[in-house]
């Protein structure tokens, strides 16, 4: 049985609407680069990073729905 590492991430990410490669993005780098880090358990420093790139895109996310709905007045 193979072991998923960093499933709070992923985790995180999918409950967030976030794709991989948006993290990769906010962090510079591309995704099959994010993707190989994910294989291994990320640092604890890392993981910060990325906890933070998933809440400002889920941010970005809303602020985009929120433009695209028609105002009510």
């Amino acid at each position: 049985m193979m072991i998923k590492h960093n499933t709070d991430i992923r985790t995180t990410a999918k409950q967030n609407g976030v794709y991989l490669y948006e993290i990769a993005e906010k962090l510079g780098v591309s995704e099959p680069t994010f993707n190989r880090w994910l294989r291994k358990e990320l640092s604890a420093e890392l993981k910060e990073k990325a906890t933070a790139a998933i809440e400002e895109i889920r941010k970005e996310h809303e602020e985009m729905q929120n433009e695209e709905k028609p105002s009510q007045s």
